[in-house]
């Protein structure tokens, strides 16, 4: 449910957009009747704007031609940021809001900013994918971050991998955006464990009044998932033994990736994955020594992968 001033704003949004917009209008959009409407305008006309109503047919509200709100003062630094931030949260899925909020933020900054803010947002490029998956509810994010900070339970309807759904009690202890992907650390209360949730996964989010579960000591929510998602089940199970130092392979394999763990002069690499012959590829971009210990079958993919190699060097 909005707050009456989320409602007052978005009368004013919809008064600032559109020539005229009727009573009826406003109040469908909104999901609150005429008298609600006519109490807004009027709370609006109190604060100085200038807004004129007209009765009969085709009648409706309207802001006062040539009225503009006072522009919004950035720096060209702070609306760099603010462009940045919006853009990249587009990558993250949040299409439409970020339309949205960026013909927002147009509308009111001074006409030489907004046409350099305009040519930035339309000129710039990311390398790497956007996010996979379906884009996240502004309205859960912003539940589950209020969540965390209070220290209360959520319940959510969650949907697994293979679309089953089921209710679950959390205790939310992190927000983590993970390769465009947005996920939350909690303890499940059903399963009594600490778990890794897809946000876009979540539906029908809530806070409830109980207390949430305090998070372990010296929790990283970030580590923690990309611990469990080296941890998924794929297909192959991998283990192998790196010729290199603990310390040195950690530069060189991100835990999201791997397991390490310091064995003898080397370092013991785990991983799970569905294909044996893109597992030689990243041993082979380590450029260390290695002996494979499972399974038997990724011999044969790191020879193929050296055969290729050869067959593409130069006599």
């Amino acid at each position: 449910m909005l707050e009456p001033t989320s409602r007052l704003l978005q009368v004013l949004e919809l008064l600032q957009t559109e020539p005229l917009v009727t009573g009826r209008d406003i109040a469908d959009r909104l999901g609150i009747d005429r008298r609600t409407v006519r109490r807004y305008v009027v709370a609006l006309q109190r604060l100085g704007i200038p807004i004129e109503g007209a009765r009969g047919v085709g009648g409706g509200y309207r802001m006062r031609p040539g009225y503009r709100l006072p522009p919004l003062m950035l720096s060209d630094d702070e609306a760099t940021a603010v462009v940045l931030g919006l853009m990249t949260a587009r990558r993250l899925g949040l299409r439409e809001p970020v339309d949205g909020a960026l013909a927002k933020v147009e509308r009111v900054l001074p006409t030489a900013l907004r046409r350099r803010v305009e040519a930035l947002a339309r000129t710039l490029a990311f390398t790497g994918r956007p996010t996979e998956g379906d884009p996240v509810a502004g309205d859960t994010v912003l539940l589950l971050a209020e969540a965390i900070r209070r220290r209360r339970r959520v319940t959510v309807a969650y949907r697994s991998r293979d679309g089953g759904e089921s209710a679950r009690e959390l205790s939310p202890h992190g927000l983590v955006v993970h390769s465009g992907r947005w996920y939350l650390v909690a303890h499940d209360h059903g399963r009594d464990a600490l778990r890794t949730f897809p946000v876009d996964r979540m539906e029908r989010a809530a806070v409830t009044r109980e207390a949430a579960e305090p998070p372990p000591s010296d929790f990283d929510a970030a580590e923690h998932v990309t611990r469990s998602l080296a941890r998924l089940p794929f297909e192959h199970d991998v283990e192998v033994l790196l010729h290199l130092p603990a310390a040195e392979a950690a530069t060189r394999v991100s835990p999201a990736l791997a397991e390490l763990a310091p064995d003898g002069d080397g370092t013991r690499l785990r991983m799970r994955a569905d294909s044996l012959h893109w597992v030689a590829g990243v041993l082979a971009g380590l450029e260390c020594d290695f002996t494979i210990r499972a399974p038997v079958e990724l011999h044969a993919a790191v020879a193929a992968l050296a055969d290729r190699l050869l067959r593409a060097s130069p006599r």
